[in-house]
């Protein structure tokens, strides 16, 4: 079932009308694990670090032993053809992906030349300017680079952050606050976070556990070109449990208030506000 609505499909050369048919029984990706993704956004006729989500597509895929086969400038390309045939208005996630087709060595590597791509457009609004999330804790955790391919994008992560998910809603929160495998706070079920204390603001460090979101970083400069303070660095959940404000920051969104984390409430406050509009002040920017 589909996320969203109005979907088109680059599959095999060609654009298609509606969510196509892309995978076969057989294919690694399937039952393999060997797929990979990326996200990004079209909102008002922007389209924010495009370039950097096509490369870190091929970048995940070759961490899962996958060719990329398309480069990202020819990727760059391919969107914006399919976003042609949207309204300037129209709110659009972008989905490049690959899978492996045929395996490898004992089935269970795929083979590297044999890549499969397709790229997904579906509409899906941006979340209304008001919209807030609130977290609690989860018994799952994110996993290391020894055990998992945390340096990709990968489909196969997923299933542990529905875990998360699952356990949150079960508990009447919308959204989790993880710990990595040492018990410092890593990100969210689904983003990356950072919290404000005393005008100044934290996100966890990115010790490879967690991927650091391409728009987590896009916020980071943007604080500091205002010459705001921003430390990247260990956290616990004590210190968000102390925080003056929290949000999230993920492509989907790209910033979420967080209103409430177990007991503790928060305020949406002024820099989670700020974050937001510098965001989107540097994507009209850069259509310039």
């Amino acid at each position: 079932m589909a996320t969203g609505s109005n979907i088109r499909t680059y599959f095999e050369g060609q654009w298609h009308v509606g969510d196509a048919p892309v995978m076969r029984a057989a294919d690694h990706g399937i039952w393999l694990g060997s797929a990979v993704f990326d996200g990004a956004r079209f909102v008002n006729g922007l389209a924010p670090d495009l370039d950097l989500h096509c490369a870190r597509v091929n970048q995940s895929a070759t961490a899962l032993m996958l060719r990329p086969t398309v480069d990202a400038q020819t990727m760059v390309q391919i969107v914006r053809e399919g976003l042609s045939a949207y309204p300037v208005g129209a709110a659009v996630y972008i989905r490049p992906m690959y899978w492996g087709v045929d395996t490898g060595y004992m089935a269970l590597v795929p083979d590297e030349n044999s890549t499969a791509f397709a790229i997904c457009l579906e509409e899906i609004p941006m979340p209304a300017p008001e919209a807030s999330t609130r977290l609690t804790r989860t018994r799952f955790c994110r996993p290391v680079m020894e055990s998992s391919v945390v340096n990709a994008k990968a489909a196969c992560l997923y299933p542990n952050n529905a875990r998360m998910l699952v356990e949150a809603r079960s508990k009447g929160f919308d959204n989790a606050l993880v710990a990595d495998a040492l018990g410092n706070v890593a990100e969210s079920a689904t983003a990356n976070v950072f919290m404000v204390k005393d005008g100044e603001v934290f996100t966890p460090i990115a010790n490879g556990t967690f991927l650091s979101g391409i728009t987590r970083a896009r916020h980071i400069s943007n604080l500091r070109r205002e010459g705001m303070a921003v430390h990247e660095t260990v956290l616990t959940f004590e210190d968000f449990k102390g925080a003056d404000e929290v949000f999230l920051s993920g492509n989907m969104s790209k910033v979420t208030p967080v209103t409430g984390f177990d007991e503790r409430e928060y305020e949406v406050g002024p820099i989670t506000r700020a974050v937001r509009d510098m965001y989107w002040d540097w994507a009209a920017s850069q259509s310039a």
